[in-house]
């Protein structure tokens, strides 16, 4: 008799599944038995992600290009995913992208676009589908934050922002699920091989000279789909991330931004 997999007869939508930790993070849900739905803008690369997922797994994985950066974007890949006859019942929101650079000068669409990937299409489908997995008392939500969520980033400062707002809202969303069957839980990865360093610019900082070898993003992801399903508030990847982030409350909080400052300065 055939082992029933956790995830059976539920579907997963994941954000960002083009492309690093969104790929890896459908497969840890793909491995388990859920169905997929994965979402960013590159359909071809969307494709073939799904193509292999359901292969691999023995899933179904449906693809759906949509740029959720612009405004309304949530409610269409909504909508999109309600036309096919499909449902959510656990909402990964991993994407997102940063910028560095200062303030001054930046661009002010590029600062916009952040707020509104990292922060508002999260929101928004979230609020859509919040009240089914309650009335459903399972499933749940599993947001991609940062190590940036713990302290302010001088020149990097909308993305370090973007991701307290993420880290916030997670932690407040898992205090009022308490004791109702749906799980929320907030993925803050430190340095990561991905593509996001490329976008955003920061292997030109001295953080990218600073500490170990980056995470990859296999284990990144296994590390969140583990602390989802036990419903862990917040999950650090790497000791060393955890324990600089759980220093922040105990320094100055003009040293810490002296050190971020310092961090995200070019080489």
């Amino acid at each position: 008799m055939a082992r029933i997999r956790k995830g059976e007869g539920q579907t997963a939508l994941v954000t960002g599944a083009s492309a690093g930790i969104g790929v890896d993070l459908a497969e840890c849900f793909a491995k388990d038995g859920y169905n997929l739905i994965l979402a960013a803008r590159t359909e071809n690369a969307l494709r073939e992600v799904a193509e292999r997922l359901a292969k691999t797994h023995k899933v179904t994985a449906t693809p759906i290009a949509v740029d959720l950066g612009a405004i309304g974007g949530g409610a269409n890949l909504a909508e999109a995913i309600k036309a096919k006859g499909l449902t959510v019942d656990v909402l990964v929101n991993n994407a997102g992208f940063g910028h560095a650079g200062a303030f001054n000068g930046s661009d002010l669409a590029t600062q916009l676009g952040m707020i509104d990937l990292n922060d508002r299409a999260l929101v928004e489908l979230t609020h859509i589908y919040w009240p089914g997995m309650l009335a459903n008392k399972r499933g749940g939500v599993l947001n991609v934050a940062s190590t940036a969520a713990f302290q302010p980033g001088p020149l990097m400062a909308i993305y370090y922002a973007s991701k307290a707002f993420v880290l916030s809202f997670s932690e407040a969303l898992w205090e009022e699920a308490r004791g109702t069957g749906v799980h929320v839980s907030c993925l803050c990865p430190g340095p990561t091989v991905s593509k996001f360093r490329e976008r955003a610019g920061t292997g030109k900082v001295r953080l990218s000279q600073a500490g170990g070898t980056p995470m990859s993003s296999a284990s990144v992801a296994v590390l969140g789909y583990r602390a989802w399903k036990r419903n862990k508030r917040v999950e650090i990847t790497g000791l060393r991330n955890r324990v600089l982030a759980r220093l922040v409350p105990f320094l100055p909080r003009t040293t810490i931004l002296g050190i971020v400052r310092n961090l995200q300065s070019p080489i």
